[in-house]
């Protein structure tokens, strides 16, 4: 027999379909059409989110975004103060210029964080290279790389622009695996010989977005012999290297010997020191890799404000009990968070990493996809959550929730989802 689905699940799977068939139709009557690898670039589902957010706004309900990866804490006050005062010196206005003082600076400084961090020696003028933010530079690697008939291999569910930048490079997409029961990692030895002898790249990013899983020495050092082996150059998106919990460590590819070899790993101030506004990340690793990375960016920026590189100096070379008491907060709110589901009868993974909790939909609407049920989520308790498809297919079935609202309105949020699971058949 067929369970019969509460009304407001069939008008939100309504709802959807009707705006799919609307933007068809917009696209349909357009003048000037999209280039078509703008086509092959799965649906957005963060923008459908936004929408939703901005309806139920108009409509006076209280929003509880649990959505975006976009950090509440306020950032470190020395950091902001560097970048007022940088920022008013009209010599920073002008272009960035390589070999400049504060470019310089940056460099060094950026190679002495990593030491202190991982103890990895790093030349400044030839193994760092700073970035408008890591997401840019990632997707720019994409396209300084991969030819039409180049392969990219990207772990799925992931961050959506380690696929979205192959797809906009022109490059091949061919999708990875992961699942809980394999830590979510990949498993290289299954990808086949034909598949390889066209594969140009590896995508790896630990901690995960979105999954929190947490890669050791052991999968690093197993990745760059199987990546030197088949000459595959390795990108390794390390964003949340700050956040991880209970004593865990997350380590750098770049530890492993021989990595630089094969390896280049992004970096970002977002995520440690809340500042994703300022756009500021960098690569470092293999030389000959940055150097096509640079050459590339060199067509299409002219580089980073000069006061956010100041600022950037600031939140690198300063004092960093900053980031611990940040990674001690989001600690407090995944204990609350999984607790509290667990309390209404969600029992979700405590994540051992990032600032996020990845989990099934409840057994009790696994008959929606995931983006009905963030809809539902939304319309009906005002609570945005990630729907896992946006992360992939393979994130189907599964939503992901950002820490990025303080502990009473996390609180509140749980309040509220419990009416949701409580709905009646």
């Amino acid at each position: 027999m067929t369970r019969r689905m509460p009304l407001s699940i069939r008008r939100i799977q309504r709802q959807l379909r009707e705006r799919t068939r609307r933007e068809l139709a917009r696209s349909n009557r357009r003048l000037f059409h999209e280039a078509n690898r703008l086509k092959r670039l799965p649906l957005y589902l963060f923008t459908i989110l936004d929408e939703l957010k901005a309806q139920a706004a108009a409509r006076g309900t209280d929003v509880i975004d649990l959505g975006m990866g976009n950090p509440d804490l306020p950032p470190p006050a020395h950091v902001v103060a560097e970048l007022v005062k940088q920022a008013r010196k009209p010599a920073n206005h002008r272009y960035s210029r390589k070999g400049g003082d504060v470019e310089q600076k940056l460099l060094e400084t950026i190679a002495a964080w990593y030491h202190r961090k991982f103890r990895v020696s790093l030349d400044p003028g030839a193994e760092v290279l700073p970035l408008i933010g890591s997401k840019e530079g990632i997707s720019h690697l994409s396209l300084a790389f991969l030819n039409h008939d180049d392969i990219a291999l990207v772990p799925n569910p992931t961050y959506p622009v380690h696929f979205n930048g192959v797809v906009m490079a022109g490059g091949i997409l061919y999708n990875l695996p992961i699942h809980a029961e394999t830590h979510w990692l990949p498993d290289l030895r299954a990808i086949p010989k034909s598949v390889l002898r066209q594969s140009k790249l590896l995508f790896l990013s630990y901690p995960h977005n979105p999954t929190t899983a947490v890669a050791d020495l052991r999968f690093f050092r197993e990745a760059v012999a199987w990546a030197r082996a088949h000459r595959i150059m390795i990108i390794h998106d390390f964003a949340y290297s700050d956040i991880t919990f209970d004593g865990l460590r997350a380590p750098s590819i770049l530890e492993v010997p021989g990595a630089k070899e094969v390896c280049v790993e992004f970096h970002t101030l977002s995520k440690s020191y809340s500042l994703p506004g300022l756009r500021l990340g960098f690569g470092v690793g293999n030389r000959d890799v940055l150097a096509s990375l640079a050459k590339t960016k060199s067509y299409i920026d002219f580089g980073i404000f000069r006061a956010v590189q100041w600022a950037a100096i600031a939140a690198l070379a300063g004092p960093q009990q900053y980031v611990h008491r940040a990674v001690a907060t989001y600690a407090r709110r995944r204990d609350l968070v999984v607790d509290g589901l667990a309390g209404i009868g969600w029992h979700v993974p405590k994540p051992k990493g990032t600032f996020y909790i990845w989990t099934k939909i409840p057994l009790k609407f696994n008959a929606l996809t995931s983006l009905e049920f963030a809809t539902l989520l939304m319309q009906e308790a005002g609570v945005v959550v990630s729907p896992g498809s946006g992360f992939g297919e393979y994130g189907e079935g599964f939503v992901r929730f950002a820490l990025v609202e303080p502990e009473p309105r996390l609180r509140e949020a749980i309040k509220r989802i419990a009416r949701v699971l409580q709905m009646e058949d």
